[in-house]
């Protein structure tokens, strides 16, 4: 596998097309926005600068890296050439499938489809496509970099050269991948919200600070990041439409804090608009 295709050039799209580039591949990222192309050369950059001054790449292996990535508008363009194209657009069910149709129209007949969703279904995803053996879901952490884990989740039809072949692809860019057969939420993410969700229910309770219900699953708990600091960084919107979608396939344990709906409808949406559960001004 030498040439990745990211679609979606978000936070979670960046991440990934760093790790990549990181590995020696070529990379090509695409997006709608040419903002968002922008904002991704710029994290890009800052990885890199982040890495040389921590003595982790030198300066001709951040040269050699930055010319590994590729941008473009263009679908098309993007996936040409592609080996692996991993879908990182938002979590609603239809802009999934319709970019999976688009890719499968242009990607090689080889390539391998993936979408790196936290929760929905590839199953659903690869049926509206023409190689659903050759579809799979690759779950990524935020932030990438520094996260080791990848869930690989097997739709119904994944084949297991699909899968063998996202394995080998996770250690190349030196993750640990686990298997996981499809179900809503898979194994993190179903975990993971719940226990965000109870700490904001907690925060609406009254029961702690946002502040003291994160230090405490931290030093009790030992977890390396608040659950109610991770969903600022993840973005409240999208921890929204996750458990949202939990509710509506899993049940009433997953039911939306009303506070988490409160604050995505004030635009409060964590980190990346400067106010959530903290604030970062």
């Amino acid at each position: 596998m030498h040439h990745v295709s990211v679609i979606g050039a978000g936070t979670m799209g960046r991440g990934i097309a760093f790790s990549c580039a990181l590995a020696d591949l070529s990379v090509f990222v695409q997006d709608i926005s040419e903002e968002s192309l922008e904002d991704c050369k710029q994290y890009i950059e800052k990885q890199c600068q982040r890495s040389i001054q921590k003595g982790k790449i030198t300066e001709e292996q951040a040269k050699q890296l930055r010319e590994n990535i590729h941008y473009s508008l263009s679908i098309k363009e993007a996936v040409a050439n592609a080996d692996l194209v991993i879908e990182a657009v938002l979590e609603i069910m239809d802009v999934k499938v319709e970019t999976f149709k688009q890719v499968d129209n242009y990607a090689p007949k080889h390539a391998i489809l993936a979408t790196n969703t936290s929760t929905m279904s590839p199953t659903e995803i690869a049926a509206q496509t023409n190689r659903p053996d050759q579809c799979i879901a690759l779950h990524f952490f935020n932030p990438v970099p520094k996260m080791k884990l990848i869930e690989v989740i097997c739709g119904l039809e994944t084949s297991e050269e699909t899968i063998a072949t996202s394995f080998q692809f996770g250690e190349s860019i030196e993750k640990e991948c686990v298997r996981i057969n499809e179900f809503p939420g898979f194994a993190v993410s179903r975990m993971n919200c719940l226990i965000g969700n109870e700490a904001m229910n907690m925060v609406m309770e009254g029961v702690g600070s946002a502040e003291d219900i994160d230090k405490a699953m931290k030093l009790g708990l030992n977890h390396p990041m608040g659950p109610l600091e991770l969903a600022d960084l993840v973005g409240l919107d999208t921890r929204l439409r996750n458990m949202e979608y939990l509710y509506q396939t899993l049940g009433e344990k997953y039911r939306p804090c009303p506070i988490l709906t409160k604050y995505v409808k004030a635009g409060h949406l964590g980190k990346k608009t400067g106010r959530g559960f903290y604030s970062y001004s």
